[in-house]
């Protein structure tokens, strides 16, 4: 597994990357980085796929821009121009969890020419998202971090306290029982270089100012709401409250869907239960249909 570099959208991005085949990007969520794909990398290398895990923008060693967005259609344009630039502009296969999910769907309904097929772990469809949060008191509960995360530097000081005690309280709490101290402790280390901590909240920040939005990216933003026609299989833990959105959220999808709990295991469930995770993940790049 090599550490590599690559500009794209006119940042620095470090990516990992292993194996020889048709290319399959994996991209992390929050609070992770690319290291979150240390258990599929070499076993999708082994099937045969060269396999690509990027660290997003303002996540160390990746640039973390002076001056910059972190909306999401930035975040889409971010991964459009690795594809670009790893795959030379050929179709790949692309695989979310979190934030990286949430980057996924918007990028398949926007760019479907760059994906051959999807999977998303852990998030469901923005739209099925809007739908089901505002009337849902326990799913407002499950995204506390989303209101936290709105204020001015408080959020920086709580989670950077105690040794990152916050880290370790969102993966416990989001997949009770789950050990990965020593992916944690990697974790940590890396939020705690400066800045990094602030870029990894700006996603979030993005999500409900306006004003934190690239205004160029009007047109994309509406493309990101278009029907889905990549097929795409969307993974969820059973104990992850957010599995109660996998079946409605086919409203969302014209092309091939389907959505599969992954028995007792929460939110990191790529971590938590990594070699059927990684079947069920290379069962759907090999399907023709």
């Amino acid at each position: 597994m090599d550490e590599r570099r690559v500009r794209a959208n006119g940042v620095e991005f470090a990516y990992l990357e292993e194996g020889r085949g048709p290319t399959v990007f994996l991209v992390h969520g929050f609070p992770d980085n690319a290291w979150s794909w240390s258990h599929q990398m070499p076993a999708l290398s082994a099937a045969g796929y060269r396999v690509i895990a990027p660290f997003l923008r303002g996540y160390p060693p990746t640039e973390i821009p002076a001056a910059g967005y972190y909306d999401m259609a930035t975040l889409v344009l971010d991964l459009k121009a690795l594809i670009v630039a790893l795959n030379g502009g050929e179709p790949a296969f692309l695989v979310g969890q979190d934030w990286g999910a949430g980057i996924t769907y918007n990028l398949i309904a926007a760019f479907p020419e760059l994906i051959r097929r999807a999977v998303v772990l852990a998030v469901a469809h923005p739209g099925q998202t809007r739908r089901t949060l505002l009337g849902s008191p326990k799913h407002i509960h499950r995204s506390f971090h989303w209101w936290f995360f709105q204020l001015s530097e408080l959020p920086e000081a709580a989670i950077a306290a105690n040794d990152f005690a916050f880290v370790d309280y969102l993966w416990n709490y989001w997949s009770p029982g789950h050990e990965d101290v020593a992916h944690l402790a990697q974790i940590k280390r890396m939020l705690a270089l400066p800045g990094a901590l602030s870029a990894a909240l700006a996603y979030y920040r993005a999500m409900f100012d306006p004003m934190k939005a690239d205004p160029t990216l009007t047109a994309l933003r509406q493309a990101c709401d278009r029907p889905i026609v990549v097929p795409t299989l969307a993974l969820c833990g059973s104990n992850d409250l957010r599995g109660e959105m996998l079946e409605a959220q086919k409203a969302f999808f014209v092309g091939p869907y389907a959505g599969i709990l992954v028995d007792g295991c929460g939110h990191f469930l790529h971590r938590e239960r990594p070699a059927e995770v990684t079947r069920l993940v290379t069962d759907w790049l090999q399907r023709r249909n």
